[in-house]
Protein backbone atom coordinates (compact mmCIF):
# COMPACT_ATOMS: atom_id res chain seq x y z
CA UNK A 1 0.00 0.00 0.00
CA UNK A 2 1.67 3.32 -0.29
CA UNK A 3 1.65 6.31 1.75
CA UNK A 4 -0.37 9.18 1.44
CA UNK A 5 1.23 12.76 2.65
CA UNK A 6 -1.52 14.32 4.57
CA UNK A 7 -1.11 18.28 5.69
CA UNK A 8 0.03 19.71 8.59
CA UNK A 9 -2.11 22.05 9.75
CA UNK A 10 -0.11 23.88 13.19
CA UNK A 11 1.10 20.56 13.72
CA UNK A 12 -2.00 18.44 13.15
CA UNK A 13 -2.66 15.87 10.30
CA UNK A 14 -5.28 17.03 8.47
CA UNK A 15 -6.66 14.72 4.92
CA UNK A 16 -8.75 16.86 1.91
CA UNK A 17 -10.45 15.49 -0.13
CA UNK A 18 -8.48 16.14 -3.27
CA UNK A 19 -5.52 13.53 -3.17
CA UNK A 20 -3.32 13.49 -5.88
CA UNK A 21 -1.04 10.42 -7.25
CA UNK A 22 3.20 11.04 -7.14
CA UNK A 23 4.24 8.76 -10.19
CA UNK A 24 7.80 8.28 -11.35
CA UNK A 25 9.55 10.09 -13.40
CA UNK A 26 10.39 7.39 -15.72
CA UNK A 27 6.65 6.62 -15.61
CA UNK A 28 4.82 3.17 -13.73
CA UNK A 29 2.32 2.51 -10.97
CA UNK A 30 2.37 5.54 -8.28
CA UNK A 31 4.86 5.57 -5.58
CA UNK A 32 2.28 7.66 -3.16
CA UNK A 33 -0.56 10.15 -2.68
CA UNK A 34 -0.47 13.69 -1.80
CA UNK A 35 -3.38 15.72 -0.75
CA UNK A 36 -3.82 19.31 -1.64
CA UNK A 37 -4.93 21.73 -0.14
CA UNK A 38 -7.07 24.68 -1.30
CA UNK A 39 -5.72 28.12 -0.79
CA UNK A 40 -9.09 29.48 0.81
CA UNK A 41 -8.29 26.98 3.33
CA UNK A 42 -4.80 28.10 3.73
CA UNK A 43 -5.98 31.40 3.89
CA UNK A 44 -8.26 30.62 7.13
CA UNK A 45 -5.61 28.78 8.67
CA UNK A 46 -2.90 31.57 8.31
CA UNK A 47 -5.42 34.11 9.87
CA UNK A 48 -3.98 33.11 13.78
CA UNK A 49 -0.31 31.62 13.59
CA UNK A 50 0.36 32.36 16.96
CA UNK A 51 0.16 29.01 18.31
CA UNK A 52 3.28 28.13 16.73
CA UNK A 53 5.47 30.68 17.57
CA UNK A 54 3.68 30.20 21.49
CA UNK A 55 5.07 26.86 21.74
CA UNK A 56 8.25 27.67 20.59
CA UNK A 57 8.70 30.07 23.00
CA UNK A 58 8.30 27.41 25.70
CA UNK A 59 11.72 26.47 24.70
CA UNK A 60 15.06 28.20 25.37
CA UNK A 61 17.27 29.12 22.05
CA UNK A 62 19.35 26.77 23.01
CA UNK A 63 17.42 24.17 23.70
CA UNK A 64 15.98 24.56 20.52
CA UNK A 65 19.66 24.63 19.11
CA UNK A 66 19.90 21.38 21.09
CA UNK A 67 16.94 19.98 19.24
CA UNK A 68 17.82 20.99 15.88
CA UNK A 69 21.64 18.87 16.31
CA UNK A 70 19.27 15.53 17.00
CA UNK A 71 17.26 16.34 14.68
CA UNK A 72 19.85 16.25 12.15
CA UNK A 73 20.54 12.64 13.30
CA UNK A 74 17.43 11.54 13.06
CA UNK A 75 16.76 12.73 9.73
CA UNK A 76 19.96 11.13 8.28
CA UNK A 77 19.54 7.77 9.93
CA UNK A 78 16.07 6.92 11.60
CA UNK A 79 12.89 5.42 10.18
CA UNK A 80 10.60 8.01 10.27
CA UNK A 81 6.75 8.39 9.74
CA UNK A 82 5.50 9.01 6.26
CA UNK A 83 2.19 10.13 5.60
CA UNK A 84 -0.70 8.45 7.75
CA UNK A 85 -1.69 5.69 9.70
CA UNK A 86 1.86 4.73 11.06
CA UNK A 87 3.87 4.11 8.04
CA UNK A 88 7.19 4.66 8.56
CA UNK A 89 10.15 5.30 6.13
CA UNK A 90 13.78 4.57 6.57
CA UNK A 91 16.43 6.53 4.93
CA UNK A 92 16.63 4.36 2.23
CA UNK A 93 12.81 4.27 1.47
CA UNK A 94 13.42 8.29 1.69
CA UNK A 95 16.34 7.83 -1.15
CA UNK A 96 14.09 5.38 -3.48
CA UNK A 97 11.07 7.72 -3.39
CA UNK A 98 13.11 10.95 -3.97
CA UNK A 99 14.46 8.96 -6.71
CA UNK A 100 11.74 8.30 -8.22
CA UNK A 101 10.14 11.35 -8.73
CA UNK A 102 12.62 13.63 -8.80
CA UNK A 103 14.98 11.98 -11.70
CA UNK A 104 18.14 12.48 -9.09
CA UNK A 105 20.43 9.22 -9.10
CA UNK A 106 21.03 8.08 -5.89
CA UNK A 107 24.79 9.20 -4.98
CA UNK A 108 23.90 12.93 -5.28
CA UNK A 109 20.92 12.31 -3.34
CA UNK A 110 23.04 10.84 -0.82
CA UNK A 111 25.29 14.05 -1.01
CA UNK A 112 22.44 15.81 -0.47
CA UNK A 113 21.53 14.36 2.60
CA UNK A 114 25.12 14.26 4.27
CA UNK A 115 24.51 18.11 3.10
CA UNK A 116 21.52 18.39 4.99
CA UNK A 117 22.63 16.76 7.92
CA UNK A 118 25.60 18.93 8.26
CA UNK A 119 23.24 22.06 8.05
CA UNK A 120 21.56 20.76 11.49
CA UNK A 121 24.81 20.09 13.01
CA UNK A 122 26.13 23.05 12.01
CA UNK A 123 23.21 25.61 13.29
CA UNK A 124 25.67 26.65 16.69
CA UNK A 125 27.84 27.95 14.23
CA UNK A 126 24.80 29.54 11.55
CA UNK A 127 22.99 31.32 14.72
CA UNK A 128 26.21 32.95 15.48
CA UNK A 129 27.35 34.09 12.12
CA UNK A 130 23.74 35.10 10.91
CA UNK A 131 23.58 37.42 14.71
CA UNK A 132 27.09 38.26 14.34
CA UNK A 133 27.96 36.86 17.54
CA UNK A 134 25.04 37.47 19.56
CA UNK A 135 24.35 34.90 22.27
CA UNK A 136 22.04 32.43 21.99
CA UNK A 137 20.02 33.75 24.79
CA UNK A 138 19.12 37.17 23.17
CA UNK A 139 15.77 35.87 22.09
CA UNK A 140 15.13 34.32 25.53
CA UNK A 141 14.00 37.54 27.34
CA UNK A 142 13.02 40.89 26.13
CA UNK A 143 16.53 42.34 26.36
CA UNK A 144 19.66 41.05 26.58
CA UNK A 145 23.34 42.69 26.99
CA UNK A 146 26.12 42.00 24.39
CA UNK A 147 29.32 43.02 24.69
CA UNK A 148 28.22 45.97 27.26
CA UNK A 149 24.94 46.87 25.02
CA UNK A 150 22.01 46.44 25.98
CA UNK A 151 19.98 45.28 22.41
CA UNK A 152 16.33 43.59 22.27
CA UNK A 153 15.24 41.88 18.91
CA UNK A 154 11.23 41.70 17.86
CA UNK A 155 9.80 39.34 15.27
CA UNK A 156 8.88 40.80 12.00
CA UNK A 157 6.26 37.91 11.61
CA UNK A 158 4.27 35.53 13.01
CA UNK A 159 6.19 32.45 11.41
CA UNK A 160 8.29 32.27 8.01
CA UNK A 161 6.54 31.32 4.88
CA UNK A 162 8.78 28.81 2.21
CA UNK A 163 7.56 28.59 -1.08
CA UNK A 164 10.06 25.36 -2.06
CA UNK A 165 10.98 24.14 -5.49
CA UNK A 166 11.60 20.83 -6.62
CA UNK A 167 14.99 20.80 -8.02
CA UNK A 168 17.26 19.76 -5.46
CA UNK A 169 16.77 18.76 -1.56
CA UNK A 170 19.67 21.00 -0.44
CA UNK A 171 17.29 24.24 -0.41
CA UNK A 172 15.77 22.92 2.49
CA UNK A 173 19.02 24.07 4.30
CA UNK A 174 17.60 27.80 4.42
CA UNK A 175 14.88 26.92 6.54
CA UNK A 176 16.48 25.00 8.89
CA UNK A 177 17.81 27.31 11.13
CA UNK A 178 14.23 29.22 11.50
CA UNK A 179 13.03 26.74 14.20
CA UNK A 180 15.94 27.65 16.55
CA UNK A 181 15.45 31.20 15.82
CA UNK A 182 12.03 30.77 17.56
CA UNK A 183 10.15 30.97 14.43
CA UNK A 184 7.40 28.50 13.43
CA UNK A 185 7.62 27.42 9.13
CA UNK A 186 4.51 27.68 6.86
CA UNK A 187 6.01 25.23 3.96
CA UNK A 188 4.52 24.42 0.32
CA UNK A 189 6.43 21.51 -0.86
CA UNK A 190 7.37 21.46 -4.99
CA UNK A 191 5.42 18.94 -7.07
CA UNK A 192 7.47 16.20 -7.24
CA UNK A 193 9.70 16.85 -4.07
CA UNK A 194 7.25 16.20 -1.21
CA UNK A 195 9.66 13.81 0.70
CA UNK A 196 12.50 15.95 1.90
CA UNK A 197 10.74 18.97 4.15
CA UNK A 198 8.05 16.16 5.20
CA UNK A 199 11.14 14.41 6.57
CA UNK A 200 12.52 17.61 7.96
CA UNK A 201 9.70 18.23 10.19
CA UNK A 202 8.91 14.90 11.24
CA UNK A 203 12.94 14.54 12.53
CA UNK A 204 12.74 17.99 14.32
CA UNK A 205 9.20 16.35 15.84
CA UNK A 206 11.31 13.26 17.23
CA UNK A 207 13.61 15.55 18.33
CA UNK A 208 11.90 17.37 20.67
CA UNK A 209 10.37 20.34 18.43
CA UNK A 210 6.36 21.08 19.10
CA UNK A 211 4.77 20.00 16.01
CA UNK A 212 2.59 23.41 15.90
CA UNK A 213 5.98 24.93 14.83
CA UNK A 214 4.84 23.39 11.36
CA UNK A 215 2.47 23.66 8.82
CA UNK A 216 2.63 21.93 5.76
CA UNK A 217 0.57 22.40 2.34
CA UNK A 218 0.69 21.11 -1.03
CA UNK A 219 -1.07 23.18 -3.46
CA UNK A 220 -1.23 25.08 -6.63
CA UNK A 221 -0.63 28.57 -7.20
CA UNK A 222 -3.34 30.27 -5.43
CA UNK A 223 -2.08 28.31 -2.54
CA UNK A 224 1.65 29.71 -2.94
CA UNK A 225 -0.21 32.78 -3.19
CA UNK A 226 -2.06 32.53 -0.23
CA UNK A 227 0.98 31.84 1.68
CA UNK A 228 3.09 34.65 0.27
CA UNK A 229 -0.06 37.30 1.35
CA UNK A 230 -0.35 35.81 4.73
CA UNK A 231 2.72 35.59 5.94
CA UNK A 232 4.69 38.51 7.05
CA UNK A 233 8.26 37.00 6.10
CA UNK A 234 8.44 34.82 2.93
CA UNK A 235 11.21 32.85 1.02
CA UNK A 236 10.50 32.26 -2.18
CA UNK A 237 12.12 30.01 -4.79
CA UNK A 238 11.04 30.42 -8.58
CA UNK A 239 12.61 31.23 -12.04
CA UNK A 240 12.73 35.11 -13.21
CA UNK A 241 9.27 35.34 -14.11
CA UNK A 242 8.11 33.98 -10.33
CA UNK A 243 10.66 36.10 -8.21
CA UNK A 244 10.01 39.45 -10.00
CA UNK A 245 6.79 39.52 -9.21
CA UNK A 246 8.04 39.77 -5.80
CA UNK A 247 11.91 41.31 -5.71
CA UNK A 248 10.78 44.67 -4.44
CA UNK A 249 8.17 43.25 -1.84
CA UNK A 250 10.46 43.42 1.76
CA UNK A 251 8.79 40.69 2.68
CA UNK A 252 9.68 37.92 0.63
CA UNK A 253 13.00 36.95 0.20
CA UNK A 254 13.35 35.76 -3.62
CA UNK A 255 15.62 33.07 -4.57
CA UNK A 256 16.26 32.92 -8.13
CA UNK A 257 18.75 32.50 -10.80
CA UNK A 258 21.94 32.86 -9.23
CA UNK A 259 23.81 33.77 -12.33
CA UNK A 260 26.57 32.72 -10.14
CA UNK A 261 30.78 33.19 -11.98
CA UNK A 262 34.02 32.61 -11.49
CA UNK A 263 36.22 35.50 -12.42
CA UNK A 264 40.11 35.24 -13.06
CA UNK A 265 42.44 37.88 -12.87
CA UNK A 266 45.46 39.39 -15.67
CA UNK A 267 47.89 37.97 -12.49
CA UNK A 268 46.66 34.78 -12.58
CA UNK A 269 45.27 34.10 -16.00
CA UNK A 270 48.44 32.40 -17.34
CA UNK A 271 47.80 29.84 -14.35
CA UNK A 272 44.84 28.94 -15.77
CA UNK A 273 45.49 25.21 -15.71
CA UNK A 274 45.86 24.96 -12.22
CA UNK A 275 42.02 26.08 -11.26
CA UNK A 276 41.13 23.59 -14.21
CA UNK A 277 39.17 21.76 -11.37
CA UNK A 278 37.90 24.42 -9.44
CA UNK A 279 35.96 25.42 -12.26
CA UNK A 280 34.79 22.10 -12.84
CA UNK A 281 33.44 21.85 -9.59
CA UNK A 282 31.61 25.18 -9.86
CA UNK A 283 30.16 23.94 -12.97
CA UNK A 284 28.87 20.64 -12.78
CA UNK A 285 28.70 19.66 -8.21
CA UNK A 286 25.16 18.66 -7.63
CA UNK A 287 24.24 18.33 -10.90
CA UNK A 288 24.68 21.57 -11.82
CA UNK A 289 20.80 22.78 -10.20
CA UNK A 290 22.40 25.12 -7.22
CA UNK A 291 22.27 29.19 -7.71
CA UNK A 292 25.53 29.20 -6.86
CA UNK A 293 26.94 27.03 -9.83
CA UNK A 294 28.91 28.61 -12.02
CA UNK A 295 27.25 29.77 -15.03
CA UNK A 296 29.33 32.10 -16.37
CA UNK A 297 33.27 32.39 -16.82
CA UNK A 298 35.13 35.39 -17.61
CA UNK A 299 38.20 35.97 -18.45
CA UNK A 300 40.82 38.32 -19.69
CA UNK A 301 42.93 36.09 -22.03
CA UNK A 302 42.74 31.83 -23.20
CA UNK A 303 39.25 32.10 -23.00
CA UNK A 304 39.21 29.14 -26.01
CA UNK A 305 41.58 27.02 -24.72
CA UNK A 306 39.93 27.05 -21.13
CA UNK A 307 36.44 26.61 -22.99
CA UNK A 308 38.36 23.90 -24.98
CA UNK A 309 39.68 22.46 -21.94
CA UNK A 310 36.69 22.32 -19.35
CA UNK A 311 34.08 21.05 -22.07
CA UNK A 312 36.65 18.36 -22.42
CA UNK A 313 36.71 17.57 -18.32
CA UNK A 314 32.59 16.91 -18.43
CA UNK A 315 32.40 14.80 -21.34
CA UNK A 316 32.35 11.74 -18.78
CA UNK A 317 29.26 13.06 -16.76
CA UNK A 318 26.37 11.09 -18.76
CA UNK A 319 23.00 9.24 -17.74
CA UNK A 320 23.74 6.30 -16.08
CA UNK A 321 21.26 3.94 -13.77
CA UNK A 322 20.33 5.87 -11.20
CA UNK A 323 21.60 3.29 -8.62
CA UNK A 324 25.18 3.64 -10.43
CA UNK A 325 27.48 4.90 -7.53
CA UNK A 326 29.46 6.82 -10.60
CA UNK A 327 25.95 8.77 -11.73
CA UNK A 328 26.46 12.50 -11.20
CA UNK A 329 24.17 13.65 -13.79
CA UNK A 330 20.18 13.99 -12.85
CA UNK A 331 17.56 13.63 -15.17
CA UNK A 332 14.74 15.93 -15.33
CA UNK A 333 11.32 15.53 -13.78
CA UNK A 334 9.49 17.17 -16.20
CA UNK A 335 10.19 16.23 -19.65
CA UNK A 336 9.49 20.03 -20.77
CA UNK A 337 12.03 21.86 -18.55
CA UNK A 338 14.99 19.78 -20.62
CA UNK A 339 13.34 20.56 -24.00
CA UNK A 340 12.50 24.12 -23.07
CA UNK A 341 16.09 24.46 -22.19
CA UNK A 342 17.70 22.90 -25.29
CA UNK A 343 15.56 25.45 -26.92
CA UNK A 344 16.85 28.47 -25.47
CA UNK A 345 20.30 27.24 -25.84
CA UNK A 346 19.70 26.82 -29.93
CA UNK A 347 18.02 29.70 -30.23
CA UNK A 348 20.84 31.47 -28.16
CA UNK A 349 23.48 30.13 -30.59
CA UNK A 350 21.23 30.24 -33.98
CA UNK A 351 21.45 34.03 -33.29
CA UNK A 352 25.81 33.88 -33.47
CA UNK A 353 28.45 34.97 -31.38
CA UNK A 354 28.58 31.73 -29.33
CA UNK A 355 29.52 28.27 -30.26
CA UNK A 356 28.83 25.51 -28.14
CA UNK A 357 32.38 23.36 -27.33
CA UNK A 358 31.03 20.60 -26.02
CA UNK A 359 29.13 19.59 -28.91
CA UNK A 360 31.60 19.73 -30.96
CA UNK A 361 33.99 17.33 -28.58
CA UNK A 362 31.04 14.63 -28.36
CA UNK A 363 28.94 14.80 -31.15
CA UNK A 364 25.64 13.69 -29.88
CA UNK A 365 22.78 15.91 -28.84
CA UNK A 366 23.01 17.20 -25.38
CA UNK A 367 19.32 16.18 -25.07
CA UNK A 368 19.07 12.49 -24.10
CA UNK A 369 16.97 10.05 -22.95
CA UNK A 370 18.01 6.36 -20.72
CA UNK A 371 15.52 4.46 -19.09
CA UNK A 372 12.43 6.24 -19.51
CA UNK A 373 14.48 9.70 -18.21
CA UNK A 374 15.37 13.50 -20.05
CA UNK A 375 18.94 14.88 -19.49
CA UNK A 376 20.73 17.60 -20.77
CA UNK A 377 24.02 16.76 -21.30
CA UNK A 378 26.67 19.42 -20.21
CA UNK A 379 27.35 21.75 -22.42
CA UNK A 380 30.00 24.60 -22.62
CA UNK A 381 29.00 27.45 -24.59
CA UNK A 382 32.08 30.32 -25.79
CA UNK A 383 30.39 33.51 -26.37
CA UNK A 384 32.02 36.55 -27.76
CA UNK A 385 30.08 39.11 -25.04
CA UNK A 386 28.40 38.56 -21.89
CA UNK A 387 25.61 39.90 -22.83
CA UNK A 388 25.01 37.45 -25.61
CA UNK A 389 21.28 36.01 -24.76
CA UNK A 390 23.02 32.49 -23.57
CA UNK A 391 26.18 34.69 -22.33
CA UNK A 392 24.93 35.08 -18.63
CA UNK A 393 22.35 32.74 -18.80
CA UNK A 394 21.35 29.85 -15.62
CA UNK A 395 20.14 26.60 -16.54
CA UNK A 396 19.07 23.56 -14.15
CA UNK A 397 21.82 21.72 -15.60
CA UNK A 398 26.00 21.68 -15.78
CA UNK A 399 26.08 24.70 -18.38
CA UNK A 400 28.48 27.42 -18.65
CA UNK A 401 29.43 30.12 -20.96
CA UNK A 402 33.12 31.36 -21.20
CA UNK A 403 33.69 35.03 -22.16
CA UNK A 404 36.98 37.13 -22.84
CA UNK A 405 37.41 40.24 -21.19
CA UNK A 406 39.98 43.00 -19.82
CA UNK A 407 40.33 42.36 -16.03
CA UNK A 408 38.93 46.58 -15.61
CA UNK A 409 35.73 45.94 -17.42
CA UNK A 410 34.69 42.66 -15.58
CA UNK A 411 32.86 44.00 -12.35
CA UNK A 412 30.58 46.72 -14.52
CA UNK A 413 29.62 43.72 -16.65
CA UNK A 414 28.92 40.85 -14.28
CA UNK A 415 25.61 42.11 -13.87
CA UNK A 416 24.16 40.82 -10.40
CA UNK A 417 25.82 37.49 -9.36
CA UNK A 418 24.70 35.73 -6.10
CA UNK A 419 28.15 33.74 -5.70
CA UNK A 420 31.45 35.23 -7.57
CA UNK A 421 34.61 33.21 -7.43
CA UNK A 422 37.55 35.81 -8.02
CA UNK A 423 40.48 34.35 -8.48
CA UNK A 424 43.90 36.80 -8.49
CA UNK A 425 45.64 38.89 -6.44
CA UNK A 426 45.42 41.88 -7.23
CA UNK A 427 44.30 44.40 -3.87
CA UNK A 428 42.70 46.98 -5.84
CA UNK A 429 41.01 44.69 -8.28
CA UNK A 430 39.76 42.21 -5.23
CA UNK A 431 39.26 45.64 -2.68
CA UNK A 432 36.30 46.88 -5.70
CA UNK A 433 34.66 43.29 -5.44
CA UNK A 434 34.66 43.37 -1.97
CA UNK A 435 32.23 46.76 -2.18
CA UNK A 436 30.38 45.87 -4.94
CA UNK A 437 26.67 45.54 -3.78
CA UNK A 438 25.84 43.40 -6.89
CA UNK A 439 27.66 40.45 -5.48
CA UNK A 440 26.37 38.66 -2.86
CA UNK A 441 28.47 36.56 -2.10
CA UNK A 442 32.41 36.63 -2.68
CA UNK A 443 34.68 33.78 -2.66
CA UNK A 444 38.20 34.96 -2.94
CA UNK A 445 41.43 32.78 -3.97
CA UNK A 446 41.44 29.55 -5.40
CA UNK A 447 37.53 28.46 -3.91
CA UNK A 448 34.54 26.83 -6.17
CA UNK A 449 31.75 29.19 -6.49
CA UNK A 450 29.64 26.72 -4.60
CA UNK A 451 32.38 26.33 -1.37
CA UNK A 452 29.98 26.99 2.02
CA UNK A 453 31.57 28.85 5.58
CA UNK A 454 28.82 27.89 8.29
CA UNK A 455 29.01 31.47 9.98
CA UNK A 456 28.29 33.11 6.00
CA UNK A 457 25.31 34.03 4.77
CA UNK A 458 23.82 31.81 2.04
CA UNK A 459 21.36 34.89 0.31
CA UNK A 460 20.25 37.46 2.57
CA UNK A 461 20.49 36.97 6.39
CA UNK A 462 17.88 35.24 8.05
CA UNK A 463 18.22 36.54 11.68
CA UNK A 464 18.11 40.08 10.00
CA UNK A 465 15.16 38.81 7.80
CA UNK A 466 13.16 37.14 10.73
CA UNK A 467 13.52 40.07 13.79
CA UNK A 468 14.35 43.56 13.91
CA UNK A 469 16.32 45.64 16.76
CA UNK A 470 14.54 48.02 18.48
CA UNK A 471 15.86 50.71 21.36
CA UNK A 472 15.20 49.62 24.90
CA UNK A 473 15.91 51.81 27.89
CA UNK A 474 15.45 50.30 31.10
CA UNK A 475 15.39 52.70 34.50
Amino acid sequence: MIPTIPLLRAGSIYRSLDAQPITPVAGGDAVAEITMSNSGLIRRDLLDLRSGREALKRFTTQELLDITLRAGEHFLNDELPVGEAGAMQSPDDYLRSLAATSGLPHALIRMNMERLHGVFAQVPTIFKGLSRGLAPDVLDSGYSVQNGVRVAFVPNAEALGVILPSNSPAVNALWIPAIAMKTPVVLKPGREEPWTPWRVIQAFIKAGAPPEAFSFYPADHDGSTAIIRRCGRVMLFGGDDTVRQYEDDPRVEVHGAGRSKILIGEDEIDNWREHLQLMVRSVSANSGRSCINASCIVVPRYADEIADALAEALLPMVPRAQDDPGATLSGFANPKMAEWIDGSIEEGLAEGGARDISLAKRGTPRYQQRDGMHYMLPTITRCDSIAHPIGNTEFLFPYASVVEMPQAEMLGAIGKSLAVAAIGNDAGWLDSLVAAPHIERLNVGAMATNHVEWDQPHEGNLFEFLYRRRSIQVA
